[in-house]
């Protein structure tokens, strides 16, 4: 992402139409849920927040850190602001959303690492199994808590 690209600029390019503009939203979906690879999906998923993510959080630590490694710590502040969030509309802690996103950052980090593309799939195989990376990180942390809770 270039320094000097606006909000609205990173937000077209994302969704191929001006922020807010009729089918905005149908355009993040179609093009996130059948993006040939789950490193793909979150270039597509909620460019608003992936601005900003980018901007502040990837860009900077990935100066310092290889890019798995940023990669890895901008989910986690995802999850983190995402738990932060709903522990003040809750208005009690929560600690969810943090671990559930730093696993799917290694699943974007490991996919990305063996090159798994499911370009060669049609739109609805690739939707499919880039709602599995989500449902199985999801799983994950069910599981973990699980054992947590005993």
């Amino acid at each position: 992402m270039s320094r000097s690209i606006s909000l609205a600029s990173y937000v077209k390019r994302r969704n191929g139409v001006p922020l807010g503009a009729a089918g905005s939203m149908g355009n993040m979906l179609r093009r996130s849920l059948g993006a040939p690879s789950f490193a793909g999906f979150w270039q597509y998923w909620n460019p608003v927040w992936g601005y900003y993510l980018s901007r502040y959080v990837m860009r900077p630590l990935s100066v310092y850190l290889p890019v798995w490694a940023a990669t890895m710590l901008t989910f986690a502040i995802s999850g983190a602001l995402h738990d932060l969030i709903v522990a003040l509309l809750k208005w009690k802690p929560i600690f969810f959303i943090t671990p559930w996103f730093v696993i799917m950052g290694a699943m974007v980090v490991i996919s990305t690492k063996l090159g798994v593309s499911c370009k060669q799939y049609s739109w609805l195989i690739r939707a499919l199994i880039n709602v599995s990376y989500i449902t199985l990180s999801l799983a994950l942390v069910f599981l973990i808590d699980s054992f947590g809770a005993d």
